[in-house]
């Protein structure tokens, strides 16, 4: 991905580049006054931005495969005494 920094009058000027830009090789920054103001994205990218994302255990839950192996068996150790003292 190529960002490129626009000003707020060339990104004005020049919008349907910006949109072609955004479309071929992703994000670009808009700035204003010298300083950044907003991100132009893809309406592809919009959607996965907004698409509910699932928890570590969800996609965990959802895994097909058996995961033992992976994680390998807890040993049965009894935990360490700590003195608080």
């Amino acid at each position: 991905m190529q960002t490129r920094v626009w000003q707020l009058q060339e990104a004005k000027s020049h919008f349907s580049e910006l949109v072609e830009t955004v479309i071929s090789k992703g994000a670009q920054m808009v700035t204003k006054h010298g300083k950044p103001a907003v991100v132009v994205i893809s309406a592809e990218e919009y959607q996965r931005c907004l698409a509910p994302r699932k928890s570590l255990a969800a996609a965990l839950r959802a895994c097909p495969e058996d995961l033992a192996p992976l994680l390998g068996k807890r040993p049965k150790r009894i935990a360490r005494k700590v003195n608080f003292e």
